[in-house]
């Protein structure tokens, strides 16, 4: 379960204003599949980003149950002057694996991410679908309870592409996924329910025909 109490956020807007995306927003996120839904600027990546704590609110607390992904599919995080096997090593350190645990990671990643030499290059050298691909790879190195999966599933080529479904169904064997993407077809294979946000109000739907029937008729 993931809870949102009183959480307000807001962003500054040029000339001084300020747009409020969730103000005294309440909501649980039930332990489900889950779709947030809404048309962009809806604030559908910055609850994903507030759900891993990669952002914070201005306002508000957040209870979190379980171990949650960081958002896949978000490319910010990598170190630009470190190489794509270093920034994999420092994920490890940070996340407590030991040396054995942390050689198995980097091995998976290096074949996953079909980076070849450039995994031993700069990620500022990268391509962002280079980055995507390294971010995708890391991300199934790890077990989490919750994966956060923000429009990731295009990464790469066919082959790719298949690799990354097969490894969201193992994924989804054993955890739970909050997705965000506007590709329908990607939402009903890997979701039963959704979450739909318009105007800072989130509306959850057990069925995600009716959540995608919501979001198609906005």
């Amino acid at each position: 379960m993931i809870r949102f109490e009183q959480i307000s956020k807001k962003f500054a807007l040029k000339g001084g204003n300020q747009k409020y995306i969730f103000r005294d927003l309440t909501l649980s996120v039930p332990r489900r599949n889950l779709a947030i839904l809404g048309k962009n600027g809806a604030g559908k990546s910055t609850m994903i980003s507030l759900i891993a704590g990669t952002i914070m609110p201005d306002r508000g607390k957040i209870i979190r149950e379980g171990s949650i992904s960081w958002p896949i599919g978000l490319q910010s995080g990598f170190q630009g002057s470190l190489t794509g096997r270093e920034n994999v090593l420092f994920v490890c350190r940070i996340q407590g694996c030991s040396l054995h645990a942390t050689k198995k990671k980097v091995a998976f990643v290096e074949e996953f991410a079909e980076l070849d030499k450039h995994f031993d290059m700069t990620v500022k050298t990268y391509s962002s679908g280079m980055r995507a691909k390294l971010g995708f790879g890391l991300s199934m190195a790890f077990d989490f309870d919750v994966y956060l999966i923000d429009e990731v599933t295009a990464v790469g080529d066919v082959s790719f592409q298949r690799k990354a479904t097969q490894a969201f169904e193992e994924k989804r064997n054993k955890a739970n996924l909050i997705v965000v993407s506007h590709d329908m077809y990607v939402i009903k294979q890997w979701c039963d329910a959704g979450l739909y946000l318009e105007n800072g109000i989130c509306q959850f739907y057990e069925n995600i025909d009716e959540a995608i029937s919501r979001y198609q008729a906005m």
